[in-house]
């Protein structure tokens, strides 16, 4: 739901930023990481949908391209192709997977089917001494592919880089016009030295500085609140997530009382996450904090409903009515005074620009994800200082600004919070239980020192599951809790992380034991695809 186009919500003004690495996305999976990677490089970069022009990236003023991979054939109508002239703008250009063969078909070399595949790890023979992308590397390396096509012929003028046994082209460059191109995923890693492929054409072939990080983010970012809010008022929904703590630090840092925070407790929070923000983070920070106390409110509107995506929409709409009643109060107290509340900070980071259609116009928000939902007769313009970064960017600055760990490192959690990790009816006595247990796991993850080994670990009551159990020499009919713990960089795809024997152990005989009505612990060991990491 476009929340803020509905409320009338303007976007925040452009904020100037260096000048990128444009990554152009073919519908790639990884087309994110692979702007991580490029900032992990020491250079800034922005994502821009294949149907960009030349015009339209060239106001970016780029420093270099980088073409991702695709689900497409290059060769098959309609699929997604490069924009005329983007190969002539006279920039650094690296093709990965569909980009490379993009790149191809778009220089007169050849690209098709061969009845050959490569997926996953493949043993691939490159040319350190041919040209600056491979130096440092060995001949024989391992590459991680996903493709199905191969570029049977390099285009004209251009050397063969890196063979397979499969793929007779597998990499191909060109010094004199700085184009290259490689058929695996240096992104991923997957493969061993992928981040010296991109940082061998990033600094050897283009040229480029390390000069990009997140510390220059806070000088910058306070100087343009500032500019952006003057003299006037400004509130922020905060969730008590990362994010949004980061971004209400920053902005208060910049302009002070002038930001009111909002905190709704929906009674959907883990245990001890109300308190988080009541004491540590205001404590930290200082900043001015209403708080919204409707949980009840939540558990009546849920009741009777199991259907996960209703729960969605039902958590959603609750929060817009609880955030305009606690917005409301906040703007009539500040016209009591004169002011004038024309600003919302928002925790945007850069994933989220580029899944709601890169910032285009009106922002696009997540039912789930954020707060929404303003009075139609308030229009307020967005204050989002982390709009250009990732996750890992925005808890380096989170520590910078003195938030405490427990804010800045804790685990992803979606909006819809405990509601959609009920199997079942969402009501206060399940919520109990779930959160009880939730507790168990995160404490003694934490003790075990796996929190930097988890993405984040899912603890989901099978509510409507009742299993056989033996407590106390009797038989019990308890339920099922599923431990969901799973490794990943970016959530898009991820893997269950193997927790040690003894930490299972533990954390089991203590759900069973101190959490009533549990009998039975279970550990979901299934990858994402196929599971998603959220049970729902």
């Amino acid at each position: 739901m476009a929340f803020w186009k509905r409320f009338g919500v303007a976007m925040s003004e452009t904020i100037t930023t260096p000048r990128p690495v444009v990554v152009i996305d073919f519908g790639a999976q990884y087309a994110q990481l692979i702007a991580r990677r490029v900032r992990e490089a020491g250079v800034y970069s922005e994502i821009m949908p294949h149907t960009a022009s030349v015009e339209e990236i060239a106001a970016k003023d780029p420093l270099a391209l980088v073409l991702s991979g695709g689900p497409s054939s290059v060769y098959e109508e309609g699929s997604p192709a490069l924009q005329p002239g983007i190969l002539d703008m006279g920039l650094p250009v690296l093709g990965i997977c569909y980009g490379f063969q993009v790149m191809a078909r778009e220089l007169g070399g050849v690209v098709g089917n061969t009845g050959l595949r490569e997926y996953g790890a493949t043993m691939a023979e490159v040319t350190p001494d041919l040209t600056p992308l491979f130096a440092g590397q060995p001949v024989s390396q391992t590459t991680w592919m996903s493709h199905g096509d191969q570029v049977q012929e390099a285009p004209p003028g251009f050397d063969v880089l890196a063979t397979t046994e499969a793929t007779a082209v597998a990499a191909f460059g060109s010094m004199e016009r700085s184009l290259f191109g490689v058929q695996w995923h240096p992104e991923v890693k997957h493969s061993p030295y992928g981040q010296e492929v991109l940082d061998n054409f990033l600094h050897g072939i283009a040229g480029l500085d390390r000069s990009w990080n997140s510390d220059h983010v806070i000088a910058g970012q306070i100087d343009a609140i500032r500019d952006q809010v003057g003299d006037d008022l400004v509130i922020c929904g905060l969730s008590g997530g990362v994010d949004s703590a980061v971004a209400a630090a920053l902005v208060h840092q910049a302009i002070g009382d002038q930001l009111t925070c909002v905190f709704v407790d929906h009674g959907l929070l883990r245990e001890g996450e109300r308190r988080q923000v009541e004491e540590d983070f205001v404590s930290a920070t200082g900043v001015r904090l209403v708080t919204l106390d409707v949980a009840d409110q939540f558990v009546a509107a849920l009741a009777g409903v199991s259907d996960p995506e209703e729960k969605r929409k039902i958590i959603g709409r609750e929060f817009i009515r609880s955030f305009e009643q606690a917005s409301t109060e906040v703007v009539e107290q500040a016209h009591v005074t004169g002011a004038d509340v024309k600003f919302l900070v928002q925790g945007t980071l850069y994933p989220d620009v580029v899944e709601s259609g890169g910032g285009s116009g009106t922002a696009v928000i997540k039912s789930h994800h954020n707060v929404g939902g303003l009075p139609e007769d308030m229009e307020f313009s967005l204050v989002e200082p982390l709009r250009t970064l990732f996750k890992d960017e925005v808890r380096a600055i989170g520590r910078q600004l003195g938030l405490p760990e427990e804010i800045v490192g804790r685990h992803p959690f979606p909006e819809p919070g405990l509601g959609i990790r009920i199997v079942g009816e969402v009501t206060t006595d399940r919520l109990n239980t779930l959160r009880a247990a939730d507790a168990i796991v995160r404490e003694e993850m934490t003790k075990a020192g796996l929190d930097e080994d988890i993405w984040q670990c899912p603890v989901v009551l099978l509510a409507d599951v009742r299993s056989v159990g033996v407590q106390g020499d009797g038989r019990t009919y308890g339920h099922p809790i599923v431990l969901r713990p799973v490794s990943s960089e970016d959530a898009m795809t991820a893997d269950w992380t193997r927790v040690p024997y003894d930490t299972l152990a533990l954390i089991s005989n203590r759900i069973t034991n101190e959490v009533p009505e549990v009998n039975r612990v279970v550990l979901d060991v299934t990858s994402k695809p196929p599971g998603t990491i959220e049970w729902e």
